[in-house]
């Protein structure tokens, strides 16, 4: 996804101006792709540029209304449609959880510890976030509700998965696993500091 199609998505909507979409933006979309002031109002230069929105009113301070063109319209579609969601994403901490065994077991306890409470707290920030919107009929707020849904689903995962890897880097084959480790490279953190 593209900042380029959060734009064209809200102003699918309805017609906004930049103010209006950061609002939105803010609101709804910011837990799944968030984006600057600077960077919204840039997008929607490039998109008028392209013909895909045009300015359909102007105010007060140069305020300037934007619509979605049928090009624009197009675009976003062609997204939804036939582009493909990008590849699997890279998950640094869960990267981190093939090498714990180079922690002694109560150091990868803390940090799957750790990353248990980050959920907890990801979750109690979405549910707050959902009994603080007013929930509407309009399409942010109907689709907008099942993006958060998986925010809570995914989060409760996260912090459930953290709590019982916790318990697992206790058992015996993953402690003798982190033992042999620890071995192998004992004399390498010993000779670096020797080195200095």
């Amino acid at each position: 996804m593209s900042l380029r199609h959060a734009v064209l998505g809200l102003l699918a909507e309805a017609p906004a101006s930049g103010y209006d979409l950061m609002k939105t933006f803010n609101a709804s979309l910011a837990n799944v792709w968030p984006a600057t002031q600077s960077q919204v109002y840039g997008e929607l230069a490039k998109l008028t540029t392209a013909g895909m929105v045009e300015v359909v009113a102007e105010g007060p301070r140069g305020r300037k209304e934007y619509a979605l063109t049928d090009n624009g319209l197009g675009e976003l579609r062609h997204w939804l449609i036939d582009v493909e969601p990008s590849g699997p994403p890279r998950l640094d901490g869960l990267l981190r959880v093939f090498f714990l065994g180079v922690l002694t077991p109560l150091e990868a306890r803390t940090y799957l510890l750790s990353r248990a409470e980050s959920a907890s707290r990801a979750h109690a920030a979405l549910e707050q976030l959902d009994q603080a919107t007013p929930w509407d009929d309009d399409m942010i707020s109907v689709y907008g509700k099942l993006a958060l849904e998986y925010g809570l689903r995914q989060t409760a995962m996260q912090e459930d998965w953290a709590r019982w890897a916790a318990e697992e880097v206790g058992r015996a084959k993953a402690t003798a696993a982190g033992e042999r480790v620890r071995e192998r490279t004992a004399g390498t953190g010993k000779e670096s500091e020797g080195d200095a």
